[in-house]
């Protein structure tokens, strides 16, 4: 019995990687634990690279499950609630990711309202006055009050500059975007070869047939997300806050790379045993591994922050600069392997794993992950590493600059 249930355990950690391409053109793919709640997310190649407006595609997340053709804000609102179902949208600097949450059985309510927010959303002007702008400064607000938060996005404007992937995920001025420019955007992402749908809990065929019955009114052709091509730069700046203190340094790469996974396991200071500092570098510093793959390019970095930044931001530099024995190669690799395998357990891990691989149709698998990890050495490693701090460095100090280092004091 456990030997077969491990045998169908394995099966589907091999088609949670799978794609398919539905009869109306979208790509999906689903995986099927059997667990009583489902999730389908749809992608949408919206994400801050490809805005044509600085904070638009901000905007685009707040306008998720307002007025539609189909039915009301409230209505939405109301119907999700008698379901027990919940909604939510996301975005990164790739997608913009719409949510449903709800119990096995109901997706085809839930598949049917996430499409009419691609097919039939309204853009009310009073709606995007009295609830998307409003709701977009608080979250500006907030998020740019952590000096974590603020690190990363002046990391990104800094390294890939201010358009593509340098574009922050924050609209720094809502209030005075159109609701034209909105309904542009929305128009060119909201098309057949930008959409992908995601789900959990749910059998891939039902998915795809859902699917295809609601979103075959997408259009099949448009100018499409045309986001700029990622180009590295690297620079330094330092912005003096009241907020607390944060140092990012980090580099970039062309692409994301098992080598970049394997250091960032290295670096991770999550201990194998609970309640002790564990063996990681950074260990008992308040710097974190930071490793942000796109498409074309990758951001791999440490991230400070805490009571003792200048001190912990020169323990992190030596860290990198040491690069990894063998033996600690062979645990970084063991430990990013764990890393992959687990991620796709979880939803948001499934979604993280299979975005990239989702639009272009790629079909892959956790052994292939795998693979990739067990050409991973420590002379690889260290290639990787020589290439990176050969690199100009992007440096970001916030908080009492007076007190943070500057980049050229770390041998950077």
């Amino acid at each position: 019995m456990m030997l077969a249930r491990a045998g169908r355990s394995t099966a589907a950690l091999r088609r949670s990687f799978a794609t398919a391409v539905d009869a109306s053109g979208v790509s999906v793919a689903a995986v099927d634990h059997g667990q009583p709640t489902a999730a389908v997310t749809v992608l949408v190649k919206a994400g801050s690279r490809y805005e044509t407006q600085p904070g638009i595609a901000h905007l685009l997340k707040n306008f998720a499950f307002k007025t539609t053709s189909q039915r009301s804000a409230l209505r939405t609102a109301r119907e999700a609630e008698l379901y027990g179902g919940v909604l939510s949208s996301t975005l990164t600097r790739e997608h913009l990711a719409i949510t449903a949450e709800f119990l096995r059985g109901d997706e085809p309510h839930f598949v049917e309202l996430l499409s009419s927010v691609l097919t039939s959303t309204q853009f009310l002007p009073h709606e995007l006055v009295e609830d998307v702008v409003p709701h977009s400064i608080a979250e500006t607000t907030a998020a740019l009050a952590d000096p974590a938060t603020q690190a990363l996005e002046l990391a990104h404007a800094i390294a890939f500059r201010s358009t593509g992937l340098g574009a922050s995920l924050f609209a720094q001025h809502p209030s005075k975007k159109s609701l034209d420019g909105l309904k542009e955007f929305a128009a060119s992402a909201f098309t057949k070869g930008n959409v992908a749908v995601v789900g959990t809990g749910i059998d891939q065929s039902k998915l795809s047939e859902l699917v295809s019955k609601h979103l075959a009114g997408l259009p099949s052709a448009g100018a499409g997300a045309k986001g700029s091509s990622s180009q590295y730069f690297g620079g330094e700046t330092r912005i003096g806050s009241h907020g607390g203190n944060a140092v990012f340094i980090g580099f970039g790469a062309s692409a994301a790379s098992p080598e970049l996974s394997a250091l960032q396991a290295h670096l991770d200071v999550t201990p194998a045993l609970k309640w002790t500092t564990g063996s990681s570098p950074l260990a008992g510093t308040g710097a974190i591994p930071v490793y942000i793959p796109y498409s074309d390019a990758a951001l791999f970095g440490v991230l400070v922050t805490g009571d003792n930044v200048a001190e912990d931001t020169k323990t992190a530099v030596a860290a990198l600069k040491k690069g990894l024995s063998k033996e600690e190669a062979t645990k970084a690799v063991a430990k990013a392997k764990f890393k992959a395998a687990s991620a796709i357990e979880a939803r948001e891990g499934f979604l993280t794993t299979v975005a990239p691989l989702v639009f272009d149709g790629s079909k892959s698998s956790l052994d292939s992950v795998h693979a990739a990890l067990d050409k991973v050495s420590d002379s690889s490693v260290s290639k990787s590493l020589s290439s990176l701090l050969g690199s100009k460095p992007t440096f970001v100090a916030v908080g009492d600059v007076n007190a943070l280092p500057y980049v050229d004091e770390l041998g950077l």
